[in-house]
């Protein structure tokens, strides 16, 4: 039986599959922390992974944005074999790792031409790449959108129903988008529905991602709660989402912002890549925790030794 993600150790999460890590989260009564890093730049110390850091700071989840399946860079991970990266990453943390895939059509990330958010083939969203995630030992994939890239729900929901048969026994399937990604008409209430919800759980999803309230212009806690329920009544899970650069916002806010994803009924909290760009400002991922949990399994989940 799964403990709550609260109190588990490293050495008991590496053997902890799919329905053990979804139990285990569901245990623990809306208390878990999810934290994007950016492994393709430069880490904030330099010679230390942003994740490390980011799991450092409380984080119970690390979630790798713009990471290649095929091409995987996390910059201050020591030299391993390619399949090896996020066991490595695995091991020097000791805590669960997903990684964002981005349903794209092959002409809709034209905006990001030339820069650093491009697309390239590894961070597509095809049964393909979700089965070298899976073997490389990825324990969540969330479909969603980076700014620009023209990523719809409906697009999300078709990836679903392919990965689903691909991968959907063995890793944890994430669905949402935490800004418009670049479809103007899935702006504000429209980023996601009831309806986009019901979609994304029929083909697959075991949890859903929704824009933290106060994130998006037009997302209201009493919004985001009816869209938790909504997903809680189909049997998933929820992560409420700061993915709009607010996770380098001052204190005060990061935990207003905690504090209504708290009221939504959400299970996992998540904090965005960019308070500096690579993840958030260390002090916000800190504060979100002890806003959502106290100090007590804060200072225990930044304390205990990945050697446990």
């Amino acid at each position: 039986m799964a403990k709550r993600m609260l109190d588990v150790t490293a050495s008991e999460l590496k053997n902890y599959k799919k329905k053990d890590l979804l139990e285990s989260i569901v245990k623990s009564e809306g208390r878990v922390m999810a934290a994007e890093c950016i492994g393709l730049v430069m880490p904030i110390l330099s010679d230390v992974t942003n994740a490390e850091f980011a799991a450092a700071m409380g984080a119970d989840i690390v979630l790798l944005n713009m990471f290649d399946v095929k091409k995987p860079v996390i910059q201050a991970l020591p030299d391993v074999e390619t399949m090896d990266t996020v066991r490595e990453l695995k091991h020097l943390t000791g805590r669960m790792i997903g990684i964002n895939l981005e349903p794209v059509e092959v002409a809709g990330d034209l905006e990001n031409q030339g820069t650093m958010w491009q697309m390239s083939e590894g961070r597509r969203a095809t049964v393909e790449n979700a089965m070298i995630a899976r073997d490389m030992g990825v324990d969540m994939i969330l479909l969603t959108g980076n700014p620009g890239n023209g990523v719809s729900n409906k697009a999300i929901t078709d990836s679903l129903k392919a990965l689903r048969e691909a991968v959907g026994e063995d890793v944890i399937l994430a669905a949402g988008k935490m800004h418009a990604s670049g479809i103007i008409t899935e702006a504000a209430e429209n980023i996601i529905t009831e309806k986009d919800i019901k979609s994304f759980i029929q083909a697959g999803a075991d949890i859903i991602l929704l824009p933290a309230p106060g994130t998006v212009p037009g997302i209201t806690m009493e919004y985001v709660k009816k869209l938790v329920s909504c997903a809680h009544s189909m049997g998933a899970l929820t992560i409420t989402s700061i993915g709009t650069s607010q996770e380098g916002a001052d204190l005060q806010t990061i935990r207003q912002i905690a504090l209504m994803c708290k009221m939504t009924g959400t299970d996992i909290h998540h904090i965005g890549d960019t308070g500096y760009p690579g993840m958030a400002l260390p002090e916000n991922i800190q504060a979100y925790s002890v806003a959502i949990r106290g100090v007590r399994h804060t200072y225990h989940r930044m304390a205990a030794s990945v050697n446990r």
